[in-house]
């Protein structure tokens, strides 16, 4: 089947998300012409089929066009009737849930009960020989994932660690990359950092005997504004720079969804002498990075977010390969020893190159299999592709929200939509999207809050299965994880709001 645009007659249909998108969302095309935003891009599809945007039809023609649609077969998509909170009465049992909220805990691989299952048959059948044997030798299987996870975050194998958790990670990245001197002892972070990071960081200045109200330097947004803008970042590194030990920030921003632009920032703090690291927790496996080509020195990620590895699963450590011989201070384990004399048992450190010489202790065997089932999805995609359906996806929600519920028509990061409202919304709610609308600054998350108790439409949202989660002090978070969530799914996600909305206004 083809498109009937009137424009690219020769596109095949199943590839038309992957075509439209596949251009420099950041910057323009490579011309120097503006690239379209995904809005239009999506206008241009319901024109060409001659749908409106808003209705069922488009979002089941989106699905019918989705090359990785598939991958959503991958996963075990929780049902109405499992959910513990759902109100039967108000949905259909055996549907599908509104499942958006990958950004706090992914979807569970349908592979990973098997592969579980192996790993328990090996300890009963072999005992400790389940260290060497069978396709996650307890022993190594961590390094087995390193190139497969370097795929998804930019970075060569060894330059990439699985262990611990994030902040754990982030800890000992600390120890090696904060060395403090009397004229340079600052970390930038910024001021609404995700509560683990800024704790991390903060006793990390203490433990060098530093005051964090001086040795801390917290950029915020502008007054009056919820988003940090990426001039002020950049000024504040020239302004303080000299004095920056360390740039730490996170590559998206947890409660408002922004993604920071990691290659400019890193640059400017590399200028003025600064190391510079990213919690990646909710950009990798959501947005595309290039780790070692913008050369950041330091990175740490969680795992169960947007890579669905399940909860408290091994996290992601990032080094440099600049850094893989480095002799900074660090926190040494028998882990972190080569392999091939680890077991001499000799107490003459030898330690891996990169950044398995940041390993402590054995890795837990027991949650290989969770990783090993998502890692085997990522690689029947790209983060390419998936980007490119999450601009569409993530769009059409954002359009679907502004036009029903928008101010007089118009996104609230500034992006008119053509749509007025007239006085036709429940009761005059409104809902704002406080994440930018301009796709290079956003991945698959929309933060949204309310003219009306937050707390009400959520808990609404809850009993009719749309599974997302409340950030204080006024969000509700909204995450349509492309490789297993659906346009029809951002269809009945409004549905759904609708319905909320309405029931919470009836509270207030």
């Amino acid at each position: 089947m083809m498109i009937a645009t009137g424009k690219r007659p020769d596109i095949d249909s199943r590839n038309e998300v992957q075509h439209l998108c596949n251009k420099k969302m950041k910057n323009g095309s490579s011309n120097g012409t503006p690239t379209p935003h995904p809005l239009d891009q999506l206008e241009e599809i319901a024109r060409g089929q001659g749908l409106d945007i808003t209705d069922m039809k488009f979002a089941e023609y989106m699905d019918s066009i989705d090359p990785i649609g598939h991958l959503r077969e991958d996963f075990c998509y929780p049902k109405m009737k499992d959910l513990p909170k759902t109100d039967l009465s108000l949905v259909n049992p055996d549907e599908d849930c509104v499942y958006f909220c990958g950004n706090s805990l992914g979807l569970c691989p349908k592979k990973f009960k098997e592969y579980m299952l192996m790993e328990v048959d090996k300890w009963m059948k072999t005992g400790v020989e389940g260290h060497f044997s069978g396709d996650l030798p307890w022993a190594w299987f961590d390094e087995l994932f390193c190139e497969d996870m370097g795929k998804i975050v930019g970075a060569k194998k060894e330059e990439i660690a699985l262990m611990n958790g994030l902040t754990v990670n982030l800890h000992l990245q600390l120890i090696s990359f904060y060395r403090p001197t009397p004229t340079r002892y600052k970390i930038l972070i910024e001021s609404k950092a995700f509560p683990s990071d800024h704790y991390a960081i903060e006793s990390q200045i203490e433990l060098h005997g530093y005051d964090p109200k001086t040795a801390m330097i917290q950029i915020k947004p502008r007054e009056g504004e919820l988003l940090i803008r990426g001039e002020d970042i950049l000024a504040k590194i020239e302004e303080e720079g000299d004095s920056i030990a360390v740039v730490c920030l996170s590559g998206t921003q947890y409660y408002t969804g922004q993604v920071f632009d990691i290659p400019t920032i890193t640059k400017a703090g590399h200028r003025k002498g600064c190391y510079v690291g990213w919690d990646l927790a909710h950009s990798a496996g959501n947005v595309e990075l290039h780790l070692n080509e913008w050369e950041v020195d330091f990175a740490c990620w969680c795992t169960y977010k947007y890579l669905n590895s399940g909860a408290g699963c091994l996290a992601g450590f990032f080094l440099h390969e600049k850094h893989k011989d480095n002799t900074f201070p660090k926190l040494r384990g028998w882990w972190g020893h080569k392999l091939d004399t680890r077991f001499k048992m000799d107490n003459e450190w030898a330690p891996c190159v990169g950044a398995l010489q940041y390993r402590i202790s054995n890795g837990p065997g027991f949650l290989g299999p969770s990783i090993k089932a998502s890692l085997e999805v990522f690689n029947k995609t790209s983060m390419k592709e998936l980007q490119a359906k999450s601009l569409l996806l993530t769009a059409y929600l954002e359009v679907l929200i502004q036009r029903k519920y928008g101010r007089g028509g118009k996104v609230t990061n500034g992006r008119e939509n053509g749509t007025q409202n007239g006085g036709e919304d429940w009761k005059q709610v409104h809902v704002d999207i406080i994440t930018p609308s301009d796709p290079a600054q956003r991945g698959a998350q929309l933060s949204l809050s309310f003219t009306i108790p937050v707390l009400h439409v959520f808990e609404e949202l809850t009993k009719r299965g749309v599974v997302c989660d409340e950030r204080k002090p006024n969000v509700i978070r909204m995450a349509p994880a492309p490789l297993y969530c659906s346009f029809v799914d951002a269809f009945r996600c409004l549905k759904y709001l609708d319905q909320s909305i309405q029931a919470a206004a009836k509270i207030n």
